[in-house]
């Protein structure tokens, strides 16, 4: 018999036989909203397109990314506070000597900051075991100087990741990782530093994937959103579940993807006494206590 090579991290687990739980209220869906802050080098590095740039220097795309933090992300403050929505913050280190008033604005609003690297125009899994620990080093410390607090959780660059990068965020004092996005539950996950959670990320109700990858309009990506929103309100009958929305300020900011969004998450509002409405942090705080969702041995 062939033996694939495997990641270990974790065992295989079908959702429909697993123990029961509630969320905090008796609730079965929790709900949380991931908002990618990021900066980008100018000529030079990864960054998403809009259209086909050409050479570096790549104007065109990196103004178009730009918008993000200096309009789109302040229009989404104005709707987050409208809505009364908690928000995890996924931040770039470098926003912090780019942008600080944008940073300052979503702290003042009580939202967790969750790490996501130095900058999205590279990748750590390009890099050695001894940089990547820098990468992660770095942009924590940053994190933690900023707010007072070491930052829990952790999401990659682009969602890359080395065969190491679970045991270094362990080892860096992160509890929680949303790079995987295998389960719609919180898994614990092995490292060589302790148990990490891994909390579900989305990739299809993600801004990115659908808009630049898929080239969804505006009110498919939000169709995307309240379609899964909705099914997941009548699985989590059977079993609780974790729903997260990945939004980018440069892509979802835009005004006419602002509406669109706004019309979902007014949706989903409209159900906020039937689901948790929270951060990630708050989940991984609940999944720490939960006896059942068991810690690998």
């Amino acid at each position: 018999m062939t033996h694939l090579k495997s990641h270990g991290r974790y065992d295989y687990s079908a959702i429909s036989a697993r123990p029961d739980y509630e969320w905090p209220g008796g609730k079965r869906l929790a709900v949380y909203i991931g908002l990618n802050l990021e900066h980008f080098a100018f000529g030079e590095g990864l960054g998403a397109e809009l259209a086909p740039g050409g050479p570096q220097p790549d104007i065109l795309n990196y103004a178009w990314r730009d918008y993000g933090n200096r309009v789109g992300a302040w229009r989404m403050l104005d709707m987050f506070d409208a809505l009364e929505l908690p928000i995890s913050v996924l931040a770039n280190s470098a926003m912090y000597d780019y942008a600080p008033l944008l940073m300052e604005a979503y702290r003042r609003r009580g939202d967790e900051i969750v790490g996501h690297g130095r900058t999205n125009s590279e990748r750590q899994s390009t890099l050695s075991e001894t940089e990547e620990k820098r990468l992660i080093e770095e942009a924590t410390e940053v994190l933690r100087h900023a707010e007072g607090v070491q930052p829990r959780g952790w999401l990659s660059p682009w969602i890359a990741e080395s065969p190491v990068t679970p045991d270094l965020l362990k080892a860096a004092g992160y509890d929680y990782t949303l790079n995987w996005a295998m389960d719609d539950q919180p898994i614990w996950m092995r490292t060589s530093n302790g148990p990490l959670l891994s909390i579900p990320y989305p990739q299809e109700a993600n801004d990115i994937p659908s808009i630049i990858g898929r080239k969804d309009g505006a009110d498919t990506f939000a169709k995307i959103i309240q379609d899964n929103f909705d099914e997941m309100l009548e699985q989590s009958a059977a079993q609780p579940l974790v729903m997260g929305i990945a939004l980018h300020p440069y892509l979802v900011g835009q005004p006419y993807r602002l509406r669109a969004l706004r019309r979902v998450l007014q949706h989903i509002c409209q159900h906020r006494d039937d689901i948790w409405l929270t951060r990630a942090g708050d989940i991984f705080n609940f999944c720490n206590d939960c006896e059942a969702i068991p810690k690998p041995s």
